[in-house]
C-alpha cells in the first residue's frame, strides 16, 4: 500500500501543474479576447471572457483543493 503522504504531495504536484496550465490558457484566451474586440467581434470576445470566468472559478477549486491535500 503506498504511503498516504507520498501520494499526496505527487497528486497535489500534479494538481499544481495542471492549474500553471489553466493559468497560461486563461492568458492566451485574454490575448485572443482583447484582440477580438478591437477587430469589433464584441460577441465572441465576450464569449471568450466567460470562458476565462470559468477557469478563474475552477482554478479557485482547484487551488483549495491543493491546500486541502497538502495538509493532509
Amino acid at each position: 500500500m503506498p504511503n498516504n503522504s507520498v501520494s499526496n504531495i505527487a497528486t497535489a504536484d500534479a494538481l499544481t501543474l495542471l492549474l500553471h496550465n489553466q493559468h497560461a490558457l486563461a492568458a492566451a484566451i485574454e490575448e485572443v479576447a482583447v484582440w477580438l474586440a478591437a477587430s469589433g467581434a464584441a460577441v465572441v470576445a465576450d464569449n471568450a471572457v466567460m470562458a476565462m470566468e470559468t477557469l478563474d472559478t475552477n482554478a479557485k477549486a482547484i487551488t483549495d483543493a491543493i491546500m486541502r491535500i497538502r495538509q493532509s
